[in-house]
């Protein structure tokens, strides 16, 4: 795994069980898993209208921005749910010599 994920991921199970005033991310996991799935749909929201913006011209590190907004959310809903990016780039990897074609075709006969 990529060292800042790695680290990221340290630092978002260290989060989890702090004082919800002491950070943002100990704030979410206080708050559940319903506010932070709204956190991830506001990014994700954001990131698609940053991506619209940067397909007619617009500045693209707003939509690396957005996307790291997204990410990092996305890791903070995985931690919540004792997942983190490893379990996703496990499943990445088992798919790397699949056609994707045949990976959705094989999902919709189950």
């Amino acid at each position: 795994m990529n060292d800042t994920l790695r680290r990221l991921a340290e630092v978002l199970e260290q989060r989890k069980q702090a004082a919800a005033d002491s950070s943002y991310v100990a704030s979410l996991h206080a708050k559940g898993l319903n506010k932070i799935l709204e956190k991830v749909g506001e990014e994700c929201t954001e990131t698609l209208l940053a991506a619209k913006d940067c397909q007619q011209g617009g500045d693209k590190s707003e939509l690396i921005y957005e996307t790291a907004d997204l990410w990092f959310h996305t890791l903070v809903m995985l931690s919540h749910l004792d997942l983190g990016p490893d379990d996703v780039l496990k499943e990445l990897e088992r798919r790397f010599d699949l056609s994707g074609l045949a990976e959705k075709a094989a999902r919709a006969h189950k």
